[in-house]
């Protein structure tokens, strides 16, 4: 199972909210290539990044910065927030984005997913199902889909998705623990796709209830936790060594 710590970027600034909630948000910094080279120095070797700024407006606003991240680094990156055409996808994996997530966009087409998946590959396209009580939300988490997360898993996964990222928004930046319920349902409703669990994570236990889980879990993403000082990500890694 692979850590990814994550930096989530708005205004150009490194920051994290609360449930996905705009209002709070919490700066813990300016420079993100140097929180990147600390994960990096730490033993990190992926790196779960979100343009806050293209979650909410739909245009990606902030990709100069992950391409400094890129740069300075040799972690596999994942960026999430405003990939909503092909074009915004190529600009990211030209910027060193090593896979991108698409999240709003694959709730509006699967289409879209398919030929994403084909013309860029399986390797280089996931998909980011972001719910609240089982359902999923898009436009960075403020406007409700129809689709249930594990209706939608199973949508992607037919159009050729093989990663799904899965975040529990009412756990988020909360300190209460993964969602290993609906977790549990999505690895049913999908048998074919592994995946990479966001929200709640704060303790060691909490990352050996994902690992013990299912051997389908590809990884954890962990946030805020690192940045209060909760968790310390050295021995985040160790744990799962």
């Amino acid at each position: 199972m692979h850590i990814l710590p994550a930096i989530d970027l708005r205004g150009g600034k490194v920051v994290r909210l609360e449930q996905g909630r705009a209002e709070a948000q919490t700066v813990y910094g300016d420079d993100p290539v140097r929180v990147a080279e600390s994960f990096q120095a730490t033993g990190a070797t992926y790196l779960h990044m979100v343009d806050l700024d293209g979650a909410f407006d739909g245009e990606q606003k902030n990709l100069a910065l992950v391409a400094a991240v890129a740069k300075a680094t040799s972690l596999f990156i994942e960026l999430g927030g405003g990939m909503r055409t092909e074009e915004a996808i190529a600009r990211a994996l030209g910027a060193g984005v090593s896979r991108v997530v698409v999240g709003t966009r694959a709730c509006e087409s699967l289409p879209f997913v398919r030929a994403v998946v084909e013309k860029f590959g399986t390797e280089r396209i996931a998909v980011g199902i972001d719910a609240r009580g089982g359902i999923v939300s898009t436009k960075g988490w403020t406007a409700p889909s129809p689709w249930t997360a594990p209706d939608l898993a199973r949508a992607v996964g037919e159009q050729g998705v093989r990663t799904i990222i899965y975040t529990d928004i009412a756990t988020d930046g909360m300190f209460t623990g993964p969602n290993l319920k609906a977790l549990q349902e999505l690895f049913a409703a999908v048998p074919e796709v592994g995946l990479i669990a966001s929200g709640g994570v704060a303790t060691l236990a909490h990352i050996e209830s994902l690992r013990d889980l299912n051997a389908r879990i590809e990884g954890a993403i962990v946030g805020k936790a690192l940045y209060d000082g909760k968790l310390k990500l050295a021995d985040v890694l160790q744990a799962v060594r």
